[in-house]
């Protein structure tokens, strides 16, 4: 589906944000930014900032909502003979699609680079960070389970959705740190989707 002006101009300002953030991250550090610089430096009011993001962590996982989205648009337009396999493969071409054409961070290494360093070494972003692995592990298990209440149970949804959701985030992490390039960070995790995958396929 093609966006409004009005969404291009939302994901604009809200890439803005995010960009802008980062930068001050690595310029600065950390806690020593705040929301009003940031919102100072993109050149909106803090209350703009606010709209988009509830805390400054916030800004770090903005796409959360987006990747659930597109979770939710596979699991709508599946067709009725496909699989919980199938679904989960179109959910990551759709988020994959989306991380490097329309991210906050698309094709930008330096950034990458900067949210990768605060994950792994700021405890309350480390602290965010699992908190919404969690909800999308939680969210994912739930779209399944009502897409597929024949073939999973509460337990099984939830096995497959940690497998794929933790395989995909893992590797991706990884991929980042070993200093691959985009291209390659994309290869290695589409073949971490294959092997979460791997086990699905016999439901």
């Amino acid at each position: 589906m093609e966006e409004s002006r009005r969404e291009r101009k939302k994901r604009q300002t809200r890439q803005l944000l995010v960009g802008t953030a980062l930068r001050l991250f690595a310029e600065q550090g950390y806690e020593q930014t705040t929301v009003a610089q940031i919102a100072t430096a993109a050149d909106v009011a803090t209350k703009t900032f606010f709209n988009y993001f509830p805390t400054k962590e916030d800004v770090l996982f903005a796409e959360v909502m987006d990747y659930m989205e597109e979770m939710s648009d596979a699991v709508a337009e599946r067709e009725p003979s496909d699989s919980v396999a199938d679904v989960l493969l179109k959910t990551y071409d759709r988020v994959i699609v989306h991380y490097l054409t329309r991210g906050p961070i698309a094709g930008d290494r330096e950034l990458a680079k900067v949210y990768e360093h605060l994950v792994a070494t700021v405890p309350s972003v480390q602290a965010k960070a699992l908190h919404m692995t969690f909800g999308v592990q939680r969210e994912v298990a739930r779209q399944l389970l009502a897409a597929f209440p024949d073939v999973l149970d509460p337990i099984s949804a939830a096995a497959v959705a940690g497998s794929f959701v933790g395989a995909v985030q893992g590797v991706g992490g990884a991929a980042r740190e070993a200093g691959q390039s985009d291209e390659e960070i994309v290869a290695s995790m589409a073949r971490a989707a294959e092997i979460a995958i791997g086990g699905v396929r016999s439901l």
